[in-house]
């Protein structure tokens, strides 16, 4: 399982770098999602499967499952949220400022200056 998640990570974070490297701002902020996505899954992964009960101690339990990479990747979510909830916000503002979504155009020319 834990082979199938690598290679899963690894497209994730292919289609991340794929998307960032583009010009189109939308895409750049859908690439840094994905590379989050991938980050959690990578944490997720880390943590193991190995653990067979949920994390509460009782008599008897020896095998379960750690609940610091759980938690790592709930506030890990809570915090991409909060920034592509900025970001969008940005690129809206950006939109209707410069009337393009397009990197190269944004930068501008020197000859403006």
């Amino acid at each position: 399982m834990e082979i199938v998640m690598a290679f899963v990570c690894g497209f994730l974070f292919m289609a991340a770098i794929y998307l960032i490297l583009s010009r189109s701002l939308l895409r750049i902020i859908i690439g840094t999602g994905l590379l989050s996505h991938g980050a959690h899954l990578l944490i997720l992964t880390m943590g193991s499967f190995k653990g067979s009960a949920p994390p509460v101690l009782s008599e008897g339990v020896t095998d379960f499952v750690d609940p610091l990479p759980q938690a790592l990747i709930l506030t890990a979510i809570v915090i991409s949220f909060g920034v592509t909830a900025f970001f969008l916000v940005l690129a809206y503002r950006a939109y209707h400022e410069l009337k393009t979504d397009d990197m190269t155009l944004m930068k501008g020319s020197e000859d403006n200056e």
